[in-house]
């Protein structure tokens, strides 16, 4: 099957071939599916292919076993053990998976209805995440099972930090962004107090939040966020269907056009991240593609989730196991890719 790519405004078309295989699937894996092909680089046109890349990834998920409702994951994250925590919006609970049984621990939160959004997992091991219907930030502490809730606003009032999005930890101050409430936040772990800012910019929404490697903590309102290496900061642009990336040392940027996207049809990229190798992972959601993005040769691969109707809504990457987290909001899964 032959697939179009995303490109560059710059760069040429290019194709590359995909072979699906269906191996059978491990006991605690409700999907598997192989993909090999090879990857054109974008330089080059038909006829003068050059030295092809043979590639293969495998995404395996696990099914959450979570009824009325059904299992909902928002945001994935990684515990040093390689358990995978995540927020579970509509049932309004913290999962914990184990990868190698597929057992799933559920931790509901006090506050009904809180809707968990964001959540990260803390190098003492507590885990942190946002309450976006509710106005607050969680701590879960997995030894107990306790979980402390901060106020950061008042969502039936829309008052303060109202609608938490993203958290991001440095040292003992948990920063958050507020999309709606068009804030973004600082709560000291140790004595819950909670400072707010107003954004710079009227209207400008603060969604993802990434730190640099310099220390500095852009927040931009672009779907997800990714800070390479080198401080190049990568996002997709959901509404119009693109890969950008900006680089904070020259003020340039650049885009790609993301593989699935036409000019009848947008791919809604969303979820994003960066694998050790430094390749770019997205999702397109529209279609129900991860996408890997290789940054020193414009080369796109496209790899199909298996169980289509998922939106990733954000990733996370477990760079000790070599492994891609995907959170499938929608099918009650979570999903993993082995990147090596």
């Amino acid at each position: 099957m032959l697939l179009r790519s995303g490109r560059s405004r710059s760069s040429r078309r290019w194709r590359f071939s995909r072979r699906l295989t269906a191996p059978t699937p491990r006991l605690v894996v409700v999907g598997f599916a192989a993909l090999s092909g090879f990857v054109i680089m974008p330089q080059l046109t038909p006829g003068k292919l050059g030295h092809a890349v043979p590639v293969k990834f495998t995404i395996r998920e696990y099914l959450l076993p979570h009824q009325n409702p059904p299992a909902y994951s928002h945001d994935p994250a990684v515990a040093k053990d390689g358990s995978v925590y995540f927020a579970d919006q509509q049932a309004s609970y913290i999962g914990r998976l184990d990868p190698e049984t597929g057992a799933v621990k559920e931790y509901p939160t006090p506050t009904p209805g809180s809707g968990p959004h964001g959540i990260i997992v803390a190098p003492n091991g507590e885990v942190w995440y946002t309450g976006n219907a509710k106005g607050l930030i969680g701590r879960l502490d997995p030894a107990t099972g306790h979980i402390t809730e901060f106020k950061t606003g008042d969502a039936g009032a829309r008052t303060g930090a109202w609608d938490p999005h993203t958290p991001l930890l440095l040292g003992d101050k948990l920063w958050f962004t507020a999309q709606n409430s068009n804030k973004y936040g600082m709560l000291d772990s140790k004595t819950g107090e909670v400072k707010l800012y107003d954004s710079p910019v009227p209207r400008s929404k603060p969604y993802g939040l990434q730190r640099a490697p310099d220390g500095a903590d852009p927040a931009a309102r672009p779907r997800r966020l990714a800070i390479t290496s080198d401080g190049r900061i990568w996002y997709t642009d959901y509404d119009r269907g693109y890969l950008g990336m900006y680089d904070p040392r020259t003020s340039t940027a650049k885009e790609w056009k993301t593989p699935s996207r036409t000019e009848q049809q947008n791919s809604n990229p969303y979820g994003i991240g960066v694998a050790p190798d430094g390749a770019i992972w997205y999702n397109e959601a529209r279609q129900g593609n991860m996408v890997r993005f290789d940054p020193k040769t414009g080369a796109s691969l496209v790899v199909p989730i298996p169980t289509r109707g998922s939106v990733i809504r954000n990733v996370s990457v477990d760079s000790t196991r070599g492994r891609l987290w995907i959170a499938e909001s929608g099918v009650s899964r979570l999903g993993r890719i082995d990147l090596r």
